[in-house]
């Protein structure tokens, strides 16, 4: 994993904005949904992938104890695909414009439908009550990416605990987005994979600053399971 600890300043400057380090330590997992980003061969899989993130095959397993410690306290897992479709190099022209034809084809390539790019990494632990969205964005919330804010709200989910590759681009879109449509966001610290160690940093630094909450696995799998336990105020 990436070799990560949150500067003291950086924790100092929250606790002065929000009175506490950690804002979610409440977190209910009968409202939490564990969203798992692009975990997907065509990231991951040697020969197949059109951007190898070498760091995401070390995140799985704490991916895959998220998952079952949310499926154990009733919460929801929801497995986020990145599919291509040719409406995005209309609507999309100026990343397709920026990453030149080479890259778009590889791209094209990876992540079309049913292709082994487009297939989640084998040793995932994907259950069929599990949920999978497919984006076709760096963000899975921006406006025509994908259903997944109404899915969530559907079935009253307000948190969403984000995982997955890479950190500072899709992982990140998504859980900025995720704050700005109101949904409670955490970032799991050793549970997103990124280029580089610094990628890693300055991504989880810049969204704990201003966009919500960041923990590791150990830490938010202890929260779901302490607050899974506490009993429910009757309403009135």
């Amino acid at each position: 994993m990436h070799a990560f600890s949150i500067p003291q300043p950086i924790i100092a400057r929250v606790v002065e904005r929000r009175g506490r380090e950690q804002v979610y330590d409440d977190v209910d997992p009968a409202k939490s949904a564990l969203l798992v980003v692009d975990m997907q061969n065509a990231f991951m899989l040697p020969g197949v992938a059109h951007s190898l993130c070498p760091m995401a095959e070390r995140i799985v397993p704490n991916v895959n104890r998220l998952a079952k410690a949310l499926r154990e306290t009733g919460g929801t897992v929801i497995w986020i695909k990145t599919t291509f479709t040719e409406e995005a190099l209309r609507s999309w022209s100026t990343y397709f414009a920026m990453v030149g034809p080479a890259r778009t084809a590889k791209r094209i390539e990876a992540l079309t439908a049913d292709s082994e790019g487009h297939r989640l990494w084998r040793h995932l632990d994907v259950r069929a009550a599990d949920t999978i969205v497919e984006k076709n964005r760096f963000s899975a919330f921006i406006q025509g990416s994908s259903n997944l804010a109404d899915i969530l709200r559907a079935r009253s989910l307000d948190t969403v605990l984000v995982t997955g590759t890479v950190t500072n681009v899709c992982c990140e879109s998504t859980a900025r987005d995720a704050m700005m449509l109101n949904f409670r966001t955490i970032m799991v610290t050793d549970g997103n994979a990124a280029m580089t160690d610094e990628d890693h940093a300055a991504s989880l630094i810049a969204f704990y600053l201003t966009f919500g909450d960041i923990m590791s696995t150990d830490m938010l799998i202890d929260r779901l399971r302490r607050n899974a336990r506490k009993p429910v105020a009757a309403e009135a």
